[in-house]
Formats: structure tokens, sequence, C-alpha cells
């Protein structure tokens, strides 16, 4: 089977001019062999094909794969992490991880909050500022956090996001939308625990292999320095029995209820009362070996690198009904 590699790497949009913060979300090389080393492994033929541009010119050229591993991100657009998988469809290339709908709802914050509250999990009481009127229509209890609406991988915050009086809230706000282009969601802060949760696995078979409770320096929120600096400032504990079921429970209900496939994971944190809340879902989950959430989170249950890759080919493999 030849399997094909779409992905952003990071290194491309620098060397065009573009910023780190631009390319937060992007991959580097070291993810990039990790996973054609992983997938050569499995006894897969593969062929690295890069961001959307660079696939369209290869489709062009009449390139065919028998499945696409996609990680690409995309640039621009609340739909850019859409773009490769809505090309993929046209050419009817089968893809792994979840199709052009799901990742533009799940991008856009406000938007999963509607389908995940639809399906019965608690979600902290939100609103969403599109303009700068709607900043004094806002009537959340403070404390509040406030982030742009289709940002991932913590672009956008800092401390500062969050919120202790109407003055913060209009001040970030009209950050936000002169920053970022895009309205701002602001939610009443929840103030518990806060865990990442790893699943794998489409509809009926989706599972939450386990999760990791993230504890960042000061309190501070999970920023994309955090991120890229997570061994200075943050702490990653095995989640702790008492959570474990619950936080489970909420992330399978979450993924299904946006129809996410073969891997993914769910960010929940707890209310006042302890009660386990969603926060956010990420169904195109960052890959690097040693750095990204998921292979980290897998590591701690037993799950080395290779198991995980196999474990979501497996999963894309079934679900488009492929021979290998």
């Amino acid at each position: 089977m030849k399997v094909g590699l779409t992905y952003d790497l990071r290194s491309w949009y620098l060397d065009r001019g573009f910023s780190m913060e631009d390319t937060a979300e992007f991959d580097k090389q070291e993810t990039i062999d990790a996973l054609d080393a992983a997938l050569k492994k499995m006894g897969f033929t593969t062929e690295p094909v890069g961001n959307c541009f660079q696939l369209i010119e290869a489709l062009n050229q009449g390139k065919k794969w028998d499945l696409v591993f996609n990680i690409a991100e995309g640039l621009y657009g609340d739909g850019r992490e859409s773009v490769v998988p809505a090309l993929l469809d046209q050419y009817k290339i089968p893809y792994v991880f979840s199709g052009p709908v799901v990742l533009g709802i799940s991008l856009n914050k406000y938007l999963t909050r509607l389908v995940v509250a639809g399906s019965g999990v608690p979600v902290s009481p939100g609103f969403l500022i599109s303009n700068k009127d709607d900043i004094r229509k806002c009537r959340l209890e403070y404390p509040l956090f406030i982030k742009p609406v289709s940002e991932g991988t913590g672009k956008g915050i800092t401390e500062k996001n969050m919120l202790a009086s109407p003055a913060e809230l209009k001040e970030m706000a009209e950050y936000i939308l002169g920053r970022y282009n895009q309205p701002a969601l602001v939610e009443e802060y929840l103030p518990g625990r806060e865990f990442t949760v790893g699943v794998i696995g489409t509809g009926d078979e989706a599972s939450a292999i386990g999760g990791m409770e993230i504890e960042c320096k000061n309190n501070y929120p999970y920023s994309v320095e955090f991120k890229e600096n997570y061994q200075e400032y943050c702490k990653y504990i095995p989640m702790a029995q008492e959570f474990s079921d619950e936080c489970k429970t909420v992330a399978v209900k979450v993924w299904n209820a946006l129809g996410a496939t073969d891997a993914g994971r769910v960010d929940v944190k707890a209310d006042r009362n302890g009660r386990i809340c969603f926060m956010e879902v990420n169904p195109l989950a960052g890959l690097h070996p040693i750095h990204s959430d998921l292979p980290i989170l897998s590591r701690m249950i037993g799950i080395d690198y290779q198991t995980l890759i196999e474990m979501i080919m497996r999963s894309a493999i079934k679900r488009h009904n492929l021979a290998i």
C-alpha cells in the first residue's frame, strides 16, 4: 500500500517570510521523519507530499495514493484545516483522520460548543463577541476567560486572557478582534483541574485510551509558549483514577457527537463543583514523537509511538474498507 503524507512543514513557511506565531501549529521535520519511519516499519511505501499547495501540484501531475496520512493544518481562514481533506475527497483518495466538516466545526470553538452542549455534555457558560458592540452585551459571571474563536495550539493565549473586570474584557476583546481578525469567545472561567484525553477509533469503536493532567506554572493558561517549552513551564501528570472514568466518558461523547474519526484529543476541566466540563477538541492532534500531547499521554499508559501510529492506521484502514 502506498501512503502519502500531507503536512505543513514549519521551515517551509519560515523560509518564505512567515513568522513563528504564523507557523505555531505547523510541524517540524522530526515529526514527518518519525511518521515516515513508523509507516515504513509497518510495511507501507511512503511518499512525503507536503502542504495543500504541494498537494495540488502533485494531483495536477496525476499522482495517486492508496491512503493519505493527513496532518496538514492549513494556512488561511477558519476552514483552513478542511482544505486538504476536501481536496482528497474530490479525487476519491481516502485519508487518515476526520473530514472537512468535522475539522471546520472543531476549529470554530463556538460552533463546537453548540454541538457538544446539544449532546448533553457540560460546558461553561459562554458568549461570542463578533464586534465591539457585543462587548457590552456580555452578562457572564466573572472571572472570565477569553480566546480567539478559531485558533489552535494556544495561539492568542497569555495570562491576560484571564479577565476579572469589564475593563479587562473590553481591552482583550478589542485586541483579539483587531489582532486575529475574528470573533472572541468568552467563557466563565473553570477553576478546577485540567485534563487532556486521547481518543482512538471511530463511532462505536471509539475509545478513550487514557489521559493526563496539565499543571502550568503559576496557574497560567496553556499557551503556545508553554506548549513549545512545556518542560520548563508545565507538569504533565497521569490522570488520577478519581477523574478517569468521567473524563473518558465525556471525551468519547464529545468525539462521537462531532463525528470525529481515527484519533485525536479532547480537553476537559473541572468547574467549581468538581464537574468535568468540555473545553476543546483536537481531531488533528500533534504527533511529534516527544513533545506532542497525544504521544506523551500514550507513553504514560505504555503505548509507544510506533504502536500509537499502528492503532491510528488500523482505524483508518478499517473505516475505508481498504485491503492491506
